[in-house]
Parts: C-alpha cells; sequence; structure tokens
C-alpha cells in the first residue's frame, strides 16, 4: 500500500503568536523533519499543507509573511504543496484527488494543531477509506481557554486559569477520540522503525 506524509501547518504564523510560549512541542518542526526524510527514504509520497487567512491581517494572512514553513522545513521538487482556508486539509484543497491519483491508502498526519487540523484532517482522511496513523509528538498545540474566559487575558493568566485545558490534557483527549475510531497512533519512534 502506498504511504503519504501530510505535514500541516508546520508554519512560522504560529511562532509569530503569543501562545507560542506555552507550545507542547516547540521542536514540532524537527520531529517533522524526521518524518519527512523517512518518507523521501520509503519512497512515501510527502505533501505539504499551509493555512491561509488572506485579507485578515492576522499572522495567517499571506500579506503579513508568515505563511510560510519553519526554518528548517523544505519540500522537494514534486512533493506537493497545498494551501488550505479550512481546518482540514481536505475541504479546500485537492489533496484527495493528489492522494487517489496516486495510489495511496495510509495518511501519515503530522503537524500544528493537535486536536484542530491535524485531528480534522485524520477524521476526514478516515471518513474517505484512508488507513490513518496519527504521530502525536509530530504535532504541537496550545493551551485552550475556557469557552467564557476572556479571549483577550494575557498568557500568564490563560496558563494560571483551572478552567484552562493545558497541552497535556489536549493531546490526551485528542488520542482518546481518534484511537480506535479514526486512526492508529504512533510516535516518530515507531514510525520510522517501519
Amino acid at each position: 500500500m502506498q504511504r503519504a506524509l501530510i505535514v500541516i501547518d508546520v508554519q512560522e504564523s504560529f511562532r509569530q503568536r503569543p501562545n507560542w510560549a506555552a507550545t507542547s512541542n516547540p521542536q514540532v518542526a524537527d520531529q517533522v523533519d524526521r518524518l519527512v526524510a523517512h518518507a523521501r527514504a520509503a519512497g512515501d509520497l510527502v505533501v505539504w499543507v499551509l493555512h491561509s487567512e488572506p485579507g485578515t491581517g492576522n499572522v495567517f494572512d499571506p500579506a503579513r509573511g508568515f505563511v510560510r514553513y519553519i526554518e528548517g522545513l523544505k519540500p522537494e521538487p514534486g512533493e506537493p504543496e497545498l494551501v488550505k482556508t479550512s481546518h482540514n486539509a481536505f475541504t479546500t484543497t485537492n489533496l484527495h484527488q493528489i492522494l487517489t491519483q496516486q495510489g495511496v491508502g495510509e495518511v501519515v498526519i503530522s503537524g500544528i494543531r493537535t486536536e484542530q487540523c491535524c485531528e480534522t484532517t485524520a477524521r476526514v482522511a478516515s471518513d474517505l477509506g484512508f488507513d490513518v496513523v496519527f504521530v502525536t509528538d509530530a504535532t504541537a498545540t496550545h493551551p485552550i481557554p475556557h469557552r467564557d474566559a476572556d479571549p483577550d487575558r494575557p498568557l500568564d493568566a490563560v496558563l494560571a486559569d483551572p478552567l484552562t485545558l493545558q497541552t497535556a490534557d489536549v493531546i490526551a483527549r485528542t488520542e482518546y477520540a481518534l484511537a480506535g475510531r479514526f486512526a492508529t497512533i504512533s510516535t516518530v519512534d515507531e514510525v520510522t522503525a517501519r
């Protein structure tokens, strides 16, 4: 079965936000790079995805210059590069077409944010019939404030709030939600040992 590694939103935009200081995995680009090297050596397809919000003026607006891969990550010629405007990597791109044309049956998910774009992509991929491997330690996320919390609070207030969902809890909940339903949960070491 042909495999594809999907690298989702490992982009400079996230490093420009104040909550990057509380990211679960500041070395996510290094972990993704290990997966990329393994996929290339195995002859697997590597698909690169960036998130864009044109016209918003925020860090995901391409006009700001941050919608680019974190330094150290670079697609090789021929590796598909997609730009999405939805949370999952399928809805606003031709990812499904690319995977189908390449005969891909299994997708390996990595990127930023664990419970948002990565999890959503994993769920859609599963619904489309792909076997999904979710590489949690090649993803990153941030603390999630309570839905009723002031969205303009500084990071230290978010972290101190007992209602904030901390990164370890976000990751655990994501794994619980995906495992056995939508994906096989894996680590970089497990994937690269295959």
